[in-house]
């Protein structure tokens, strides 16, 4: 299958804090900038495997945008739907880390350039050339962006497209109305479903824990796949007639950021690629697992050639 996937939302610069538990009400020093935003990594993610890649997005006129169009660029991501606003400035984001597990941000995201994006800065041709739409719960922080969403929903579906659903909860971003609104909306045409395992219970879509349950619960609403991310614990796929439990990889934790994004580019591109599941959800461990190998969100992403190789390297032990 011709593989095209599009995504939009934040597109941003990044910064690390280098001590742990460094928080930001003290001075301290920070790694960076780093390229970053959730849909960006995705889309890096996807291009880098190979397939084609459009990301949606704007940055200001300023050395943090040139950098993060050139970075998608030179990986292969389709950069024409990103667009330059004269009067605006990048976004940013500040990462304070309590643990490897446990993050802190402070995000400048609605008052930047990536939060001005609506539906003006879709290219319809650009879309419909796209077989998939990819969304990132992070990105639906206004309602500029939904309708984007939306919009993008409506010319991918129609033209026989299909979609995934990460919803990628900060907690920071937990009190933007809009958000919470959105999710429901959306859960009503997506295909895919890239919860992680603690994400399930915050859409209230069964009074029960029981993980079944909840999944049954998606799949009566008529959503087709469900993936759920477990970290280090690797990962589970349902449908209505498959489920796959695929153990994950151990390595050493220098940034978790990004993980799932780059897990999640992986499962959907090569599952419409036409990967069996099992095949697929291993090169998304793999993928997860080289993004927190390395500092910077977007610096893990990797080759199917890189992927392969971490795998044959794992199975060799």
């Amino acid at each position: 299958m011709n593989v095209t996937i599009a995504t939009l939302g934040e597109l941003l610069v990044e910064f690390l804090a280098k001590k742990e538990n460094q928080g930001f009400s003290t001075p301290g020093e920070f790694w960076g900038p780093y390229p970053s935003g959730a849909p960006a990594i995705f889309a890096d993610q996807v291009a880098k495997l190979g397939f084609k890649s459009l990301l949606f997005s704007c940055v200001g006129d300023d050395a943090f945008g040139s950098m993060n169009i050139s970075r998608l660029a030179r990986d292969g991501v389709n950069v024409r739907g990103i667009a330059v606003l004269p009067n605006a400035t990048t976004g940013s984001a500040f990462v304070s880390y309590r643990s490897q597990a446990q993050r802190d941000f402070i995000f400048n995201m609605p008052n930047s350039a990536c939060g001005l994006l609506n539906v003006n800065h879709l290219d319809e041709s650009l879309l419909k050339q796209c077989n998939h739409f990819h969304i990132m719960g992070s990105s639906l922080f206004s309602f500029r962006l939904i309708d984007a969403v939306r919009k993008a929903i409506g010319i991918v579906k129609a033209n026989g497209g299909t979609v995934s659903f990460d919803p990628n909860i900060r907690k920071e971003m937990l009190n933007i109305p809009e958000m919470s609104q959105a999710f429901e909306y959306i859960l009503d045409y997506t295909d895919f479903f890239l919860p992680s395992d603690g994400e399930l219970d915050y859409f209230g879509l069964s009074k029960s824990r029981d993980e079944e349950k909840i999944v049954a619960s998606l799949f009566a609403r008529g959503i087709s796949h469900v993936v759920i991310k477990r970290g280090p614990r690797g990962a589970s796929y349902y449908s209505a007639s498959e489920r796959y439990h695929m153990p994950g990889y151990a390595v050493d934790v220098v940034d978790p950021t990004g993980a799932g994004d780059c897990f999640g580019a992986t499962f959907v591109s090569l599952f419409l690629a036409g990967y069996s599941v099992s095949d697929a959800l291993a090169r998304a461990n793999a993928s997860g697992s080289l993004a927190i190998s390395q500092r910077g969100p977007m610096e893990g992403t990797s080759t199917l050639a890189e992927i392969e190789e971490f795998i044959a390297s794992q199975e060799a032990r």
